[in-house]
């Protein structure tokens, strides 16, 4: 509840708190020792650079200096291997699943919120590369099948959809976030739509280059060919 004479910024924020099973503030504070191992471990693990790993082990050299200098499966694409790309796909979308699902089978739903948070933070904003990361999609897109399988599947459809009718991988990341927590309130899953909206707003963020060159028709399509190139 709230108390008389309370800002309109808290009314609001408990509103929107208890519409989406946000945990309390101070249940972070008191129950820090539980709270921040799993936390601190869902950043570590966000923050592995797989692309960038995958790039330079397959001997395509700094994927930063290659084409967007993004660190993700995109851009991994950009290097002519279609096998390398899906398998940062992948690996990027299981740091996003498994920071979810792990903690939510050992330590619940409250911790499990803040753990989707970190993953997705760690992989934005990598300690080991100087707070510069991806874009945070395919993490995005692991976390929300990690907290409810339809939401993940209906959002991963969206950006399937978008993908093959525009064939701007932005555009379709764009459309999947900014859908997904409409899509997690229609499937009864609140508290997974909560997390979905900050994960969405941290996607946009990062996007807003992306926006950029979408409005002046300068951003890249998707090219699933490439002659000359390994598959």
């Amino acid at each position: 509840m709230v108390e008389d004479g309370a800002s309109p910024i808290i009314f609001y924020w408990s509103i929107f708190q208890a519409t989406f099973s946000i945990p309390d503030w101070k249940n972070l504070i008191y129950g820090w020792q539980v709270f921040l191992p799993p936390v601190v471990a869902a950043y570590i693990l966000g923050s592995i650079p797989f692309g960038l790993i995958l790039a330079k082990m397959a001997g395509k050299g700094d994927l930063r200096q290659i084409g967007s200098g993004n660190i993700g499966a995109t851009n991994v694409l950009r290097t002519g291997s279609k096998k390398l790309a899906a398998t940062t796909l992948i690996l990027d979308g299981a740091k996003g699943y498994l920071a979810v699902y792990v903690p939510y089978l050992l330590f619940g739903p409250d911790v499990t919120f803040f753990t989707a948070l970190a993953v997705v933070l760690g992989h934005l904003f990598p300690i080991w590369l100087g707070f510069r990361g991806g874009k945070g999609v395919a993490t995005t897109l692991g976390v929300l099948l990690g907290l409810a399988w339809p939401l993940g599947l209906a959002a991963l459809a969206t950006w399937i959809l978008i993908a093959l009718i525009f064939r701007y991988s932005s555009l379709s990341a764009l459309f999947a976030v900014a859908l997904a927590p409409a899509y997690a309130w229609w499937l009864g899953e609140p508290q997974a739509g909560g997390i979905a909206i900050f994960l969405a707003v941290l996607v946009w963020i990062r996007h807003i280059g992306n926006i950029r060159r979408l409005l002046k028709g300068e951003e890249s399509r998707i090219k699933l060919k490439s002659p000359g190139t390994a598959s």
